[in-house]
């Protein structure tokens, strides 16, 4: 039974300034508690914040009172009574509650103030509730928010490509394989090849999806299972491509710059250093990267990756992501086109994200060719059948087309300057933890 009946609705805490001398009633969960004689102040959190309440026991009946008493860390709760401004409140406001009632009285909840890494990622299902976990995952939100705006008013369709797929999307990274009634399948890594089927029917379109990778990686900046936004577009180029995410990043930050300034200052980012991401990014050349490298002391040959150190290098005097692009084409993906004038070269880049928080983004200009597909995809080993469906997408209608692959926890890792990914997701998933 609700706390009061003759109230038409709870207000969340985000309201209390525009309902102050007004009675209004709250719900939600204890935060902190103290007592002082005859008064108990209970920091009451919800979705949107936390705000004080004033217990008085002169307020309220004796059953109130005792529940009042009795209320632990974490039980959950409504009460009502009278919003005002308070300069001593933590929140700036506080309730002089006239009712009082405890939904669930909560056992002695686990976590305490100082607690271990490793216990905070077992009791995940109950750190989320921190405060710190609570706005991230606000702006986690918003961000999806923002990229499905971004691509709707820019004509994209937003699909939705298997998870489980015979058919690799990379060469190089591991796949996780399971039993599929009596067949051998993987849970996808990448849904590009689906999506490029896409093309055809709807021309441009994305995803925002979840990709798996079971890569053996023990690193600030890597998920066995993540939310991957992936985009292919028709008769777009490489040039289009870079274009399109630089629009993209630029236009989520500028967004939540705008909306949610409040949130991220709570969490330490000044909302103007995300005003600033604006196109166009800096670009260096693969070669251009070599050799700034070298400069800076990095040991780094022609052919070889880029390494967590080496990003960092890269961007560490960087306020804005840079693309580093025109890899050679050896050591990328089948499905990259070559470079008209160097064909050594991919049609490709790679954004990094600013102060070394690594690669968000990696995309290509895709093969179109039917003749150039087969050979490369020899030349690479990839002969079995199951890739069979993805050749004739070049038999049947093709078209010069790109698009990428975009991390969504390695982005809000890097705009909220997270120290490792697994905060950037309600539940990780990494070499060492499936649970809870």
């Amino acid at each position: 039974m609700a706390l009061v009946e003759s109230m038409k609705e709870f207000i969340h805490v985000e309201d209390a300034e525009k309902n102050v001398g007004e009675e209004c009633a709250l719900r939600g969960w204890v935060y902190r508690k103290r007592s002082s004689g005859g008064l108990i102040f209970i920091i009451l959190r919800d979705s949107t914040g936390t705000m004080q309440a004033a217990v008085k026991k002169e307020n309220v009946d004796e059953k109130m009172w005792k529940m009042a008493e009795d209320a632990t860390i974490e039980s959950s709760i409504e009460l009502s009574g009278i919003v005002k401004v308070d300069e001593r409140s933590p929140t700036g406001y506080e309730m002089n509650v006239k009712s009082f009632n405890i939904i669930q009285l909560s056992e002695p909840f686990p976590i305490t103030e100082y607690q271990s890494t490793e216990l905070l990622l077992d009791k995940r299902h109950l750190w989320i509730r921190s405060q710190k976990m609570n706005k991230i995952l606000r702006i986690r939100s918003y961000v999806f928010r923002y990229l499905r705006g971004f691509f709707a008013d820019r004509g994209f369709y937003e699909v939705t490509p298997p998870l489980i797929t015979k058919t690799g999307g990379e060469s190089g990274s591991e796949m996780f394989d399971f039993d599929f009634f009596g067949d051998k399948v993987y849970l996808t890594q990448s849904s590009q090849l689906y999506l490029e089927a896409m093309i055809p029917s709807l021309e441009k379109v994305y995803c925002l999806v979840p990709s798996f990778r079971a890569e053996k990686s023990r690193t600030i900046k890597h998920l066995a299972e993540y939310w991957h936004l992936e985009v292919e577009a028709a008769y777009y180029t490489n040039e289009d491509n870079m274009k399109l995410q630089e629009e993209m990043v630029s236009y989520v930050c500028q967004q939540l710059a705008k909306n949610n300034s409040d949130l991220l200052g709570q969490l330490g980012v000044n909302a103007d250093s995300l005003e600033e991401i604006k196109p166009p990014f800096k670009r260096l050349s693969y070669k251009e990267a070599l050799d700034y490298l070298g400069s800076h002391g990095a040991k780094k040959k022609w052919l070889d990756d880029l390494g967590t150190e080496d990003e960092r290098i890269l961007t560490e005097n960087e306020d804005k992501p840079i693309f580093v692009y025109n890899w050679p084409l050896k050591i990328k993906a089948f499905y990259m086109e070559a470079n008209p004038e160097n064909p050594e070269l991919a049609l490709n880049s790679d954004m990094e994200a600013p102060h070394g928080h690594g690669e968000i983004i990696g995309g290509s200009q895709r093969i179109w060719d039917a003749n150039t597909l087969e050979s490369r995809m020899i030349e690479m080993g990839l002969t079995d059948k199951s890739y069979d469906w993805y050749r004739d997408l070049r038999r049947y209608g093709s078209v010069p087309h790109s698009g990428f692959g975009f991390g969504v926890e390695r982005f809000i890792k890097w705009i909220l300057n997270l120290d490792n990914i697994r905060d950037a997701t309600p539940f990780p998933r990494m070499i060492n933890r499936a649970e809870p």
